[in-house]
């Protein structure tokens, strides 16, 4: 694999994130990550690499290392480790070790969907081994975690907007309102139809927080967006029922307060079960509709004499 090819699998699998393969929405993708949030580039930059490199030397399919499929939940490990922990020599070691999982964990589930008609995988590689880690390595660098600033929003006109630009942004730990609209920018070059998708996802997010009264702070800063954005985008591409894609993104909302009971963070894993929800209760739906439907009787053919 040459090293333009290894530059496409990074890019692809930035564009991923919000299943596109886009390389352009990639390498603005990285631009977000730069403008947002300099500090983790590089684990962005490392992970993406490091899990096309483990799928290569696994002998993987080429064409998924290249469409990004690989790259993807390592881009997004590389973003949560920096954003939790400190630049030490543990750290790239530990991007290194958990991207390398992801495609390993990947290459099984997309086998059991194609082979098997598994639920898609979406983000899981990266939520599970997310969680694993967060729970072994509480305190192994130092200091543990890092604290980001709360910038102050207000429910004004320019509030509101910038929260639900948050919305998209914080799919990859982005707070900058700018970065957002990079984000959406090379999402809405990808495809209009999901960047549509994205913004109302992220808008009924911000929506039903307000209504519920849950932390106006997080809310402003797209905390209960990104999730909703991320639902938005990944039903669009499935199904044309607006309704159903609306169902899916009220399903993400209530998820995401539930994982504080567990002390775990929700990362995407209310977008991986809402998306789970929906399409496994189609699926049970179509073959209820399929086995209800008469049988019609076979027709004896002639004997030629």
């Amino acid at each position: 694999m040459t090293q333009f090819t290894y530059g496409k699998a990074l890019l692809n699998g930035c564009s991923q994130i919000f299943l596109q393969q886009h390389p352009l929405f990639g390498a603005l993708c990285l631009l977000a990550i730069a403008v947002g949030a300099p500090d983790l580039l590089g684990g962005a930059l490392l992970g993406g690499l490091t899990a096309a490199l483990v799928a290569r030397r696994r002998g993987y399919t080429q064409a998924d290392i290249d469409a990004g499929l690989y790259s993807y939940n390592g881009v997004l490990l590389g973003l949560m480790l920096c954003n939790r922990f400190t630049w030490s020599a543990l750290l790239p070691l530990l991007i290194i070790a958990s991207a390398g999982a992801s495609s390993l964990v990947l290459n099984r589930l997309m086998r059991g969907n194609r082979q098997r008609q598994w639920l898609p995988a979406f983000t899981a590689p990266f939520v599970g081994l997310s969680w694993l880690v967060l729970s072994l390595l509480p305190a192994t660098l130092a200091p543990p975690l890092q604290v980001w600033p709360s910038v102050p929003v207000s429910l004004d006109v320019l509030g509101i907007g910038a929260a639900l630009l948050k919305g998209i942004g914080q799919v990859v730990f982005l707070g900058e309102p700018l970065a957002g609209a990079i984000l959406l920018l090379g999402l809405f070059l990808a495809s209009r139809r999901a960047a549509a998708w994205a913004v109302l996802g992220s808008a009924i997010g911000l929506a039903v927080a307000l209504q519920q009264g849950w932390s106006t702070d997080h809310a402003l800063n797209g905390l209960y967006g990104y999730n909703g954005a991320l639902v938005g985008v990944a039903l669009s591409q499935v199904y044309r029922n607006p309704a159903i894609i609306l169902l899916g993104i009220l399903l993400a909302l209530p998820l995401q307060p539930g994982f504080a009971a567990f002390a775990l963070p929700e990362l995407t894993a209310p977008f991986i079960l809402a998306c789970w929800l929906v399409q496994a209760t189609h699926r049970t739906l179509r073959r209820g509709a399929e086995d209800s439907r008469p049988k019609q009787p076979l027709k004896k053919s002639k004997a030629r004499g």
